[in-house]
């Protein structure tokens, strides 16, 4: 699929041999606050996640790839959409690399990639992104990609021992 695929990095639906991949993702504690994840995840439960990743978008409501370098087909993250919802036409937005990958592009190029395709193939209007308020490198990305600041969820992640914002980016199909 061309659409999913840029010079960069493709995007790829999960397989099996990603197990250890998402293992060690979802029990990396620094990745916990901006994934609301408060307990480890056992490999049985994400095999079983991953023997039910083949389900549509329509069921399941949400769809995660794996971001993989082009030129190496190292996988350096994971971008997702979840909450999709066909009556409004809108479906929120994720994404995570790894921080040995951080500032090499992947992300952005990712981001576009999936923005299209949610776009294009999917016929949504509007995705949304929930980003923390110190996240400054998420933040600089999604103001990149021409999603808009429409609000402030005040005090909204408890997280360190103290509540903090986070910001609520809206991008609309034009």
């Amino acid at each position: 699929m061309n659409t999913l695929q840029g010079n960069l990095i493709k995007l790829r639906a999960l397989e099996p041999e990603d197990l250890e991949f998402l293992f060690q993702i979802e029990n990396n504690e620094s990745f916990w606050e901006i994934s609301c994840t408060q307990t480890p995840f056992s490999k049985y439960v994400l095999k079983q996640y991953l023997e039910n990743a083949h389900l549509d978008i329509f069921e399941t409501k949400q769809l995660r790839l794996v971001i993989e370098e082009k030129s190496s087909e190292k996988k350096v993250g994971m971008i997702d959409l979840f909450d999709y919802n066909p009556q409004h036409k809108r479906a929120g937005i994720g994404i995570l690399i790894h921080p040995k990958n951080h500032q090499k592009g992947f992300a952005s190029e990712a981001l576009e990639l999936l923005i299209k395709y949610s776009f294009f193939h999917l016929q949504l209007h509007q995705l949304y992104a929930n980003i923390m308020f110190d996240n400054e490198n998420s933040l600089l990305l999604f103001k990149k990609h021409s999603f808009k600041k429409v609000g402030t969820k005040k005090d909204w992640i408890f997280s360190d021992g103290k509540m903090k914002d986070e910001i609520l980016f809206q991008l609309i199909k034009e």
